[in-house]
């Protein structure tokens, strides 16, 4: 069963910020992010046969900071001024040092994200996770580990997701292909990666 919210609410460890960024902010953002990262797709393995994954990436982060998920390790770039800034004000508001900024670009619809955690063992035990995104309004699913019970969410332009707590020890989360959207959304990760 799931529940579809659009003021949704989520199982704890998750909470959702509608309008984080104001929408001329946000479509600048955008157009920096497409226009200065080095946006990667690379391939992983699945039942012995290679296939790149169905979105572009980039990892922005200190130097000296990796990750790596499916044993491919992200080419790591230095942050620009406008996401250094944005970190600056996150680690404020939270209290939390962001060492690291995975970025995902799903050109459209079609791009997707699968069923997954952020449990990398780098990501250190109940990691904080802030989620931003840009662009096209996207579906975001959340399901429990254990009872399989899903929660269903819009992901909208400039708004803001915080997973913490127990979130990716006991949910998975995904983001469906939804071939009606023929816009692009970037999501912005912040995470702490331990060294």
């Amino acid at each position: 069963m799931t529940s579809k919210l659009t003021k949704p609410e989520l199982p704890a460890g998750f909470a959702y910020f509608p309008n984080l960024i104001s929408f001329q902010k946000g479509l600048d953002l955008y157009e920096h992010l497409t226009g200065e990262l080095n946006w990667q797709q690379p391939s992983i393995q699945v039942f012995g046969k290679f296939h790149p994954i169905p979105r572009l990436q980039s990892f922005v982060a200190d130097e000296g900071v990796h990750y790596a998920y499916s044993n491919h390790t992200l080419d790591n770039q230095s942050w620009t001024q406008p996401l250094a800034v944005m970190r600056n004000k996150l680690q404020g508001h939270y209290n939390q040092s962001f060492n690291a900024l995975l970025l995902n670009w799903y050109r459209d619809g079609h791009d997707t994200m699968g069923w997954h955690s952020d449990d990398e063992a780098e990501l250190g035990v109940d990691p904080l996770i802030i989620s931003i995104s840009l662009g096209a309004a996207r579906k975001f699913k959340i399901k429990h580990k254990t009872t399989g019970q899903q929660w269903e969410l819009m992901l909208e332009h400039g708004s803001c997701l915080v997973m913490s707590g127990h979130s990716q020890q006991l949910f998975q989360h995904s983001l469906p292909k939804q071939s009606k959207v023929k816009g692009g959304r970037i999501n912005l990760t912040f995470r702490s990666i331990v060294k």
